[in-house]
């Protein structure tokens, strides 16, 4: 979350971001277009948002 500090990341967010850690890929279904577009998992891979 530090990482972030310009971009607030809420407890969902994060949740989502050691998820994907968790189960080794960044698929995800989000609404929260700009914040996915910025956050990365394992801090280099970029989520996959499948409601676009």
């Amino acid at each position: 979350m530090q990482k972030y500090g310009d971009l607030p990341m809420d407890m969902a967010d994060a949740s989502i971001i050691v998820l994907a850690e968790h189960l080794g890929h960044g698929r995800i279904l989000s609404t929260d277009i700009r914040d996915f577009n910025i956050y990365r998992w394992n801090n280099q891979y970029p989520f996959e948002n499948l409601l676009l």
